[in-house]
């Protein structure tokens, strides 16, 4: 009885399947930690990178999408399965595979976008603990930071045409049919696509995003003199600043 009680005191825990290097952080929640992480994953889908503008490259064929490759495929359902609390029925995708292992056509795989789970599982293993608010879509942590609850979440949001974007911060558009603004936030659902910021030097950000291209990948974003960003390419309408820890404490 005394397992069984164990058993189900772990499965209501919604983080009980998370490893306890990151569940109980055995090192503090940091930038250097996301940005590893991230570029780390994007390493294992062999460094693509994608500067042209959307919709410009050609799609890979059906064949030939990297999130359906060996190899591949499971580490999506890592970011799904790490990057959701437990019991999230996309917890059970992957790259390839819905909730009840059955593989979905390539031509299907927009109804298992990836890229939010991308970001998530990247926080998760990062240390963000509870401080960041998981999901399988971007608008979940977008509209939270745009609330401003930083005594609950360690994200809050600003224009990107008055903040310059850190490394270590998510830099979003939205892919409704009409251009989003950051004046519409709070905004319910939303579709939309967030890339982690990775490298910033004068004149450009290097960012890595899950589920582009069918992959982890990078893209260069140029930037004003003042750091702003000045890339007509997207519609990027919100800097989601990811509140770090001071790095001397460890601790918010």
């Amino acid at each position: 009885m005394a397992g069984l009680a164990l058993f189900l005191s772990a499965c209501a825990d919604p983080a009980s399947h998370v490893p306890p290097f990151a569940r109980d952080p055995y090192q503090p929640f940091s930038r250097d930690a996301a940005v590893a992480i991230a570029l780390g994953e994007w390493r294992a889908f062999g460094a693509p990178v994608d500067d042209d503008a959307p919709g410009t490259r050609p799609p890979p064929p059906p064949d030939a999408k990297p999130e359906r490759m060996e190899g591949l495929w499971q580490r999506v359902g890592l970011y799904w399965w790490l990057g959701l609390d437990a019991g999230a029925r996309p917890g059970r995708w992957t790259g390839r595979h819905d909730a009840t292992g059955a593989e979905f056509p390539a031509a299907e795989d927009e109804r298992f976008a990836w890229s939010a789970a991308f970001v998530s599982y990247v926080m998760r293993l990062a240390g963000a603990g509870d401080r960041f608010p998981y999901g399988p879509a971007h608008n979940r942590y977008i509209n939270l930071a745009a609330a401003g609850d930083t005594r609950r979440w360690a994200v809050t949001a600003a224009p990107p045409d008055r903040a310059a974007p850190a490394v270590g911060d998510l830099i979003c558009f939205s892919r409704t049919p009409h251009p989003m603004n950051f004046a519409d936030l709070p905004a319910g659902r939303f579709p939309a696509h967030c890339d982690i910021v990775v490298a910033a030097r004068p004149g450009l950000l290097d960012v890595v995003g899950g589920d582009v291209d069918d992959a982890v990948t990078l893209k260069h974003v140029p930037t004003t003199p003042a750091g702003l960003i000045a890339d007509a390419r997207y519609p990027w309408f919100v800097v989601v600043r990811v509140l770090y820890p001071p790095p001397q404490t460890g601790r918010w």
